[in-house]
């Protein structure tokens, strides 16, 4: 059964969650071009005074706990010469605690291509422009790609202002392998889209993280299960916020559990991010050939909730077994209990 513990507490709140623990990696640095360094070294030397040297600054803001934010980024946000934000009304919310009244302009998916050239042009022309989303490391399943893509094309300085990124909050606190990852982003929302997906990223030797929303969530998890079978995986719901949950436990499991919410109309709250073990060694990629322990699992997770055909039909569902077998298994599960 999936149980949240707590497990650290946050400043004014504490987080639900089951035991971790793992191990963590050193990151990896890359070269910097010269103009970039010369100009990543007048930036180091910005004292807050006066507007910083011209360039795309890339500023990542809190994703939930407003003081996740640096104080170089309240630096450059308070002295460039126009933020591009997601939501000029959610970042209003950022500026106004922290006494920030640079200009704000809107910049997302849907009107780039007519804002795009005009933030270019001032950028050419020696303005310093920050560009935010609404939470988080800005082009992380967020706009900006285009925008820096562009900036860079034309010889114009991009500049990382790193910070708060949800994807990464969720895998160092998972408490899987972190030493090699991969970002698949959103899920797709048809189920032909999820299993094709799952069914690309099954042979990654690497903790995948994908992003979902939350009434997705139950289907995902069984789509997951039918293609990438019994792997470790974490639920991580609200990082940094007051209701923040972690939820550890194998694919079926949190599948199962999941679902069993979902029937009854219970579904899950925030941003959500998925972390997803590797394929253990020699992993048979079968679901229906899971162990008897993890089948005994599944089943008594679903007898919580439901009746015994119900509960057989579902980890059938979920698994590909044999309904009938799981059925009799359910009945002996029941006696033994009894």
């Amino acid at each position: 059964m999936v149980r949240p513990m707590p497990e650290r507490p946050a400043r004014g709140h504490g987080t639900k969650s089951i035991t971790v623990g793992k191990k963590s990696s050193t990151p990896q640095s890359r070269p910097v071009d010269k103009s970039t360094r010369n100009l990543l070294h007048q930036t180091n030397q910005h004292t807050g005074t006066s507007k910083p040297p011209a360039g795309l600054y890339i500023v990542s803001t809190p994703i939930g706990h407003a003081d996740d934010i640096t104080l170089r980024a309240l630096d450059i946000l308070s002295n460039v010469d126009l933020v591009a934000c997601e939501d000029t009304r959610h970042s209003g919310k950022l500026f106004s605690r922290h006494g920030i009244n640079t200009r704000r302009i809107a910049y997302h998916e849907h009107n780039g291509a007519r804002v795009r050239p005009g933030i270019l042009r001032k950028l050419k022309n020696g303005a310093a422009i920050a560009l935010v989303s609404d939470a988080g490391t800005p082009l992380v399943s967020d706009p900006g790609f285009k925008l820096v893509s562009e900036a860079i094309t034309t010889g114009i300085s991009v500049i990382p202002v790193p910070g708060p990124s949800a994807p990464l909050a969720a895998l160092v606190s998972s408490g899987l392998p972190t030493d090699r990852f991969f970002f698949a982003g959103f899920i797709p929302s048809s189920s032909a889209g999820r299993k094709k997906i799952f069914q690309e990223l099954a042979d990654i030797k690497a903790s995948l993280i994908f992003l979902e929303s939350p009434r997705r969530l139950a289907s995902t998890l069984e789509a997951m299960a039918d293609v990438l079978g019994s792997r470790e995986a974490v639920i991580a719901r609200e990082l940094t916020k007051l209701h923040e949950t972690i939820l550890r436990g194998s694919v079926p499991e949190l599948a199962s559990n999941c679902r069993n919410k979902a029937n009854v109309g219970v579904f899950p709250r925030g941003e959500i991010v998925i972390v997803l073990g590797p394929p253990p060694k020699n992993q048979s990629m079968h679901v229906g050939e899971s162990n008897p322990k993890e089948t005994d699992k599944l089943l008594r997770t679903a007898l919580q909730n439901m009746g015994t055909k119900d509960a057989a039909r579902s980890v059938a569902e979920l698994t590909g077994m044999n309904r009938r077998e799981l059925y009799t298994r359910a009945l002996e599960l029941l006696r033994d209990v009894g």
